[in-house]
C-alpha cells in the first residue's frame, strides 16, 4: 500500500493531514490512518568477552538484525533473523535495549536488541551478511547503524567497569 494516502481506503474520500507527522483523517468517515513504523530485532551474542558482529554486503558492520514479520512474536523474530544471518540457534535471555531508529528518515523503525545465549549451530554468514566475526571491545570495526553503536558503547562501558 502506498503512503501517504490521498484517498481513504475505506470510502474513497480525500484524506487530510501531514503524512508522517500526524494521522491522516478522512472527511467522510471516522477512519484515521497512521504511517506504519517497522520493528527491527537484533540479538547481542557475547562469548568470552567478545561480541558477534556481521559485515553486510555494503561493507558495513552491525549487530545481526532483521525485521519483524506480520503476525510474528518479537523474540521469535529475533531468533529467526539471527539463525538466518549467523547459522546459530540462540536462546533469548533478556532485553538489552530498545531504541527509536532515525538514521533512515524515510523508513523509521523501533529496534529491540535482545541478549542471546548460543544453543547450537555452526557459525557462518548468511542472508544479508557476508561475514560474521567475534570482536573484543577494543577491536570493534566501523559500525553501520548509530543505534548499534550505542548498544556496543554501553557494552564497552560495562566491560571497562569490570576490568
Amino acid at each position: 500500500m502506498l503512503w501517504p494516502f490521498r484517498f481513504c481506503p475505506a470510502c474513497g474520500t480525500p484524506v487530510h493531514g501531514e503524512a508522517g507527522v500526524a494521522p491522516l483523517n478522512c472527511e467522510a468517515c471516522p477512519e484515521r490512518f497512521f504511517r506504519p513504523v517497522s520493528v527491527g530485532v537484533a540479538v547481542v551474542l557475547i562469548e568470552n568477552r567478545q561480541m558477534l558482529l556481521g559485515r553486510r554486503r555494503d561493507g558495513g558492520w552491525c549487530i545481526p538484525c532483521g525485521y519483524l514479520e506480520w503476525g510474528e512474536e518479537v523474540a521469535s523474530a529475533a531468533r529467526r533473523e539471527f539463525r538466518e544471518e549467523t547459522g546459530l540457534e540462540v536462546e533469548i535471555v533478556g532485553i538489552r535495549q530498545v531504541q527509536s531508529n532515525f538514521h533512515r528518515p524515510e523508513d523509521l523503525s523501533v529496534g529491540i536488541w535482545f541478549d542471546g545465549r548460543r544453543l547450537s549451530g555452526e557459525l557462518q554468514a548468511g542472508d544479508d551478511l557476508v561475514a560474521v566475526q567475534f570482536f573484543d571491545c577494543w577491536e570493534i570495526p566501523e559500525i553501520l547503524f548509530p543505534t548499534d553503536r550505542r548498544v556496543i558503547d554501553e557494552w564497552i562501558r560495562s566491560v571497562d567497569s569490570i576490568t
